[in-house]
Formats: C-alpha cells, sequence, structure tokens
C-alpha cells in the first residue's frame, strides 16, 4: 500500500528531496532545487547516502570505513547546504543513510509523507547521463 502524500494539507508543507553526492551533475540539482523551494515556499531535504562496506570482519576496519564515509557524506551536505543557504535563503534538512542509493532514496520518501518532489540532474557530457 502506497502512503498518500500529505505535503499541501494543512499543517504541512511540500519538500523537495535532492541527493548529494561529489558529481557534477549534484550541484545541479541542489542549485535547482534550492531556487525552486525559495520561489514556492517549499522545504528542501538533501540526502546522502554512504556504502556499507564489502568487507566488514577485520578487527573493526569496517567499522573504521564506515565512519570516515559518513564523517565525508556530512562534509558533501555541509557543502550544498552553505550553497542552498547562500542561492535562497533556505535552512535545508541534512539526511544521511546507509545502504544502496536507491533504496535509501525510496525508504526516505515512504518514511515521509511531505516530500513531493525528487530532484535529480543529468550530465551535459558524451559519457551518459551520470551517476
Amino acid at each position: 500500500m502506497v502512503k498518500r502524500r500529505r505535503s499541501y494539507e494543512t499543517g504541512h508543507r511540500p519538500k523537495f528531496l535532492a541527493g548529494v553526492d561529489d558529481s557534477d551533475e549534484c550541484a545541479k540539482a541542489v542549485r535547482f532545487a534550492a531556487r525552486r523551494c525559495a520561489r514556492v515556499g517549499a522545504a528542501i531535504v538533501l540526502l546522502g547516502v554512504v556504502t556499507p562496506p564489502e568487507h566488514e570482519t577485520w578487527l573493526g576496519v569496517g567499522e573504521v570505513m564506515q565512519a570516515e564515509a559518513e564523517e565525508e557524506a556530512q562534509k558533501l551536505l555541509d557543502a550544498a547546504a552553505a550553497s542552498v543557504r547562500a542561492l535562497a535563503g533556505l535552512e535545508p534538512e541534512k539526511v544521511v543513510r546507509t545502504g544502496d542509493k536507491a533504496d535509501e532514496v525510496v525508504k526516505l520518501i515512504e518514511a515521509d509523507e511531505d516530500i513531493s518532489l525528487l530532484v535529480l540532474a543529468a550530465g551535459a557530457g558524451r559519457d551518459g547521463p551520470g551517476p
């Protein structure tokens, strides 16, 4: 059963979700989302997804790798949040999740019934649409 979106009901506010990573496309998506949110009165959610380490059996090495990846994701989110503040004067909600990127995007959308739009950007080069 699909949960109903409540973003336009009384007491709710629509949210735009933008994924944050180190790609060039990410900056375009965040810029678009920030400016559009400011224009329509929506909030913005920035999502950073950390891929869990494949091998976690070596005396806590996996835990260290996980902590480093989460720290890097938080730095990317902080930089994107600064961009949102500068472009649109909005304070974004920042979320870090661990798992498969596509799965975590879907889980966050299912969990937050105010998310009304997923913002993605495509690459402009010959290498394809980007990650």
